[in-house]
């Protein structure tokens, strides 16, 4: 779902939530002391500067981004000069501490509980949900095979290129331990959905080699999921990197060094929910830089590059079809 004004007794869509999660990230960038935005050098270079900043630090810049960006230069301009960016401070929420992840109980877009045995198999909508802070968005999927039957989804080892250190993927839950969920932030340079997202089995051929972006798939990545033997996978459109959902969101191809980190999902069968109870491997870009995985990456919980926590509940979106336009 994208933000919503209503203007008499209708609502309109004023931005995406891809452009939601995106203006999150970058003013939570733009407050940190590490990646401090230069407001004199903006004033002297306009958009300019701000390209290279939001390419550098916040993550690659594709034509439609690059557009967005240019209809929000007089609104960083306005924040330059009197420190406020209006009606976009509601979106980022006011910073606290964080000491652990929450257990969370993912609800549907009505807000009632989330039945597992509700998801679709190899579904090709963008479904998330922030966790463990808000603007932290996650991919949630029910994996199948090619004729759309769920896979169990076993538990392997999981190698970070970048360091070549391993960590244990747990594997697949719900009813046929075929619901998994990973990070939906590319871990090359930060990209998020509609430009990296899942695709299923029948959107995994030739044809997607000349799709139209976010569509786009590599040769590359057409190689290595047959050589991995897996009809669906995950796929940055920003640089080409691809990651293989049936494997703990292991890298099938660059230029990202880091596997998708993994939300740690519990299944209560008793009731069909689901609760998001923690995360693992290496932690969310820009903060796993050094590629070293972890059974809890507390830099996760830095709410100084996302917000605050999301507590015992958080709400499943399903937001669109990319190949709606294919």
């Amino acid at each position: 779902m994208g933000l919503k004004i209503r203007l008499g007794n209708g609502e309109r869509r004023v931005l995406k939530s891809s452009d939601l999660y995106f203006i999150q990230k970058l003013l939570k960038t733009m407050r940190n002391p590490k990646t401090r935005f230069d407001s004199r050098e903006f004033l002297e270079k306009g958009q300019d500067y701000l390209f290279n900043y939001v390419g550098k630090n916040v993550g690659g810049i594709d034509e439609g981004r690059r557009n967005f960006l240019k209809g929000i230069v007089i609104g960083v301009a306005a924040a330059t000069v009197v420190g406020v960016i209006p009606g976009l401070r509601v979106l980022v929420p006011p910073v606290e501490q964080v000491s652990g992840f929450p257990k969370s109980l993912l609800l549907d877009s009505s807000g009632n509980p989330l039945k597992a045995s509700s998801i679709p198999v190899n579904s090709p909508i963008i479904t998330l949900y922030e966790y463990p802070l808000t603007g932290e968005p996650n991919f949630l999927l029910n994996l199948g095979d090619k004729n759309g039957n769920p896979v169990s989804i076993s538990p392997v080892e999981v190698v970070v290129p970048q360091t070549g250190k391993t960590y244990k993927f747990p594997g697949g839950v719900g009813p046929n331990n075929s619901i998994v969920s990973y990070s939906a932030i590319c871990q090359h340079l930060g990209c998020t959905p509609p430009y990296i997202h899942f695709y299923p089995p029948n959107y995994v051929g030739p044809s997607q080699l000349t799709a139209p972006e976010p569509d786009t798939l590599t040769a590359q990545a057409l190689l290595a999921a047959k050589q991995a033997d897996i009809p669906a996978l995950i796929h940055c459109d920003c640089h080409g990197s691809t990651y293989d959902p049936y494997k703990g969101g292991a890298v099938l191809t660059g230029p990202t060094q880091r596997p998708l980190p993994t939300v740690l999902l519990e299944y209560d069968s008793s009731t069909d929910y689901l609760y998001a109870i923690g995360a693992l491997g290496v932690a969310t870009y820009p903060e796993g830089a050094d590629g070293v995985p972890s059974q809890d990456p507390t830099k996760d919980l830095d709410t100084s590059q996302y917000g605050s926590s999301v507590g015992d509940k958080t709400q499943v979106q399903a937001s669109t079809n990319p190949f709606s336009g294919s």
